[in-house]
């Protein structure tokens, strides 16, 4: 399916468009996402699932891989991604920073115990890892 507004095609998935709560949360939810994803415990790592991306004055809560699918990058984006994005958006909702535009889109969630969320005490005793910058070449 390819989505006009990004003019990609990922068979099946649609980006999940959100509105920030506040007009300044969008740094809040961009350092909360930075906590958010897969973690190895053992290494104290953390891997970050999804970003806030700003694009024509509207907002996208994105899985890494999508991210690589819109640079037209090899992306092995799986149901699990996007239910875990999900999970991370409907969060993200409930902790009022941002609305999900169509809450259809986001009814296919991931179990919490897929995904490691740190409190914003905690992220010094980790390693916080994207595999996605966005913005910065790699």
């Amino acid at each position: 399916m390819t989505h006009e507004f990004f003019n990609i095609d990922i068979e099946g998935y649609t980006p999940l468009e959100v509105t920030l709560i506040q007009p300044d949360d969008f740094l809040k939810v961009r350092e909360t996402l930075s906590r958010i994803g897969v973690a190895s415990s053992k290494d104290k790592v953390l891997y970050q699932s999804c970003h806030i991306l700003h694009k024509q004055s509207r907002y996208f809560i994105v899985h890494f891989k999508e991210l690589f699918a819109l640079d037209g990058k090899q992306a092995d984006l799986t149901d699990n991604d996007i239910e875990r994005r999900n999970t991370i958006a409907k969060l993200l909702s409930d902790w009022d920073l941002v609305k999900i535009i169509d809450s259809e889109l986001h009814m296919n969630i991931a179990p919490l115990s897929q995904i490691k969320i740190l409190s914003f005490k905690d992220k010094d005793d980790w390693s916080l890892q994207s595999k996605y910058n966005i913005g910065k070449k790699r």
